[in-house]
């Protein structure tokens, strides 16, 4: 909302169809479509003053109905190790974390897509703050478009805050604008999306879009899934397995599977085994995630030596797997510990600063 009580609408977020149409029903020429995607995610432009190439007239149209959209982070923290976490403002006053991770080979940009999840995965710090709200695609975009960092990203991950598929749409539209030409231009084979495993929204992001997919794992075994992740209630990792099955994914499109490890839990020979025979139909890697410990949670990760083993045993089970470096962990920015504490203050008064 401008000064004057006018509430306006963001252009950041918006897909090129989606700028056409606006042009259209403005009575501009088709090309102008072409000229904003150009200002809103090849450049950093802030108003559209500076829209040098739109005549005066039509960027003064623009700008009594829409704004940019683009949001500065409030706070940023920066770990030992290299690893930064932004905070940004939503609507309705809300906020979420991204973390940016630089590393020797590729500089990983870890976005958030919705505030809170309403998923309840029992190892997971962002679950505990519950669902406040969904990420609009522009929301999601800002978190690439306004980083410092901006230039020199490499990689997405949608693994931050919330379930990606549970905001199917927006995510959708975010990664449409991220990897095409008119956009971000980042290459498919470097954005890549996790769930828990929402198997219908999984089948449409198989079957439009062709970037990655990981899918959150951590045990083979229904009954010990469904004390760590209520949604095997609903879709057990049979199905989500069968489902990837289905597709043809490629040469080059990558399925990952994301596994917490935790001592005497999940990380014994029988897992070993069931591991093997559930994937054995599965073009895939395992990524070993070390525990973080979250308040109120008591699972201990497994030690460094267990884990090394176990990596092997998969391994000689033909199974590629790795061991996912934990970054940004003074900070909570690594894996399951985005959660924006200056909700958090409120709801939990003894929650650690």
């Amino acid at each position: 909302m401008d000064p004057s009580g006018i509430v306006k609408t963001p252009l950041l977020g918006k897909t090129l169809s989606e700028l056409k149409e606006l042009v259209k029903n403005m009575d501009l020429p088709a090309f102008t479509a072409g000229q904003l995607a150009y200002w809103l995610y090849k450049t950093n432009i802030q108003s559209f003053d500076e829209m040098t190439n739109l005549s005066k007239k039509v960027r003064l149209l623009f700008e009594e109905q829409y704004v940019i959209g683009s949001i500065e982070s409030v706070k940023v923290q920066v770990s030992g190790d290299g690893t930064k976490k932004y905070l940004y403002p939503t609507r309705d006053s809300k906020f979420v974390e991204s973390a940016y991770i630089p590393d020797e080979r590729r500089n990983t940009l870890c976005v958030s897509t919705q505030v809170g999840c309403k998923m309840g995965c029992l190892f997971c710090m962002t679950g505990k703050q519950g669902f406040q709200a969904n990420l609009c695609a522009g929301e999601i975009v800002n978190q690439l478009r306004s980083l410092p960092e901006r230039n020199t990203i490499t990689n997405i991950v949608f693994m931050g805050m919330g379930e990606p598929f549970d905001n199917l749409d927006a995510v959708m539209q975010a990664q449409e604008i991220l990897t095409s030409e008119y956009g971000f231009a980042l290459s498919v084979r470097k954005v890549t999306v996790s769930t828990i495993g929402l198997v219908p929204a999984m089948k449409v992001f198989l079957e439009k879009s062709k970037c990655n997919l990981a899918v959150s794992l951590h045990t083979p075994f229904d009954e010990e899934r469904r004390k760590l992740m209520p949604i095997q209630h609903v879709y057990p990792i049979k199905e989500v397995i069968n489902t990837i099955n289905q597709f043809d994914l490629g040469k080059y499109r990558r399925v990952s599977m994301e596994y917490i490890v935790f001592s005497g839990l999940n990380d014994t020979s029988s897992h070993v085994k069931e591991l093997a025979r559930l994937l054995n139909k599965t073009r895939c890697r395992i990524n070993l995630i070390r525990f973080h410990p979250v308040p109120g949670v008591p699972l201990p990760g497994t030690d460094e030596e267990k884990l090394l083993l176990f990596q092997r045993a998969l391994n000689d089970k033909g199974i590629i797997t790795t061991i996912r470096a934990s970054r940004g962990l003074d900070i909570d920015a690594a894996c399951g510990l985005l959660s924006t504490k200056e909700l958090l203050k409120h709801r939990m008064p003894n929650y650690n600063q």
